[in-house]
């Protein structure tokens, strides 16, 4: 009887023994699993982060396009201001001939 419990405690052990490796092979699966769902994450998130830039460049040249074509309005509408000014002064200044 002694013997029958001493092999039942080592069988149990063995056992034991046995679940502990498929627990460690269990939680190295699972950290590879992880590991390959952070790498795809990360690979994700700097392809977002890639197009989020290319997006603010995109839009910061369509800004920089604007604000020239709207600089070109003004300085042509200035221009034409003081052609008008320069014409009008010119005209105000001549002697008149008729007197």
């Amino acid at each position: 009887m002694k013997q029958d419990v001493l092999v039942s405690s080592l069988a149990k052990k063995v056992v034991v023994a046995s679940k502990k490796k498929s627990a460690s092979e269990d939680d190295q699966e699972g950290l590879r699993w992880r590991l390959e769902h952070l790498e795809s994450q990360m690979q994700k998130l700097s392809e977002l982060v890639r197009d989020h830039a290319e997006d603010v460049d995109r839009l910061v040249r369509i800004v920089a396009e604007d604000r020239n074509a709207i600089r070109q309005q003004l300085l042509r509408k200035h221009h034409e201001q003081v052609r008008v000014r320069k014409h009008l002064r010119a005209s105000n200044s001549k002697p008149d001939m008729d007197l």
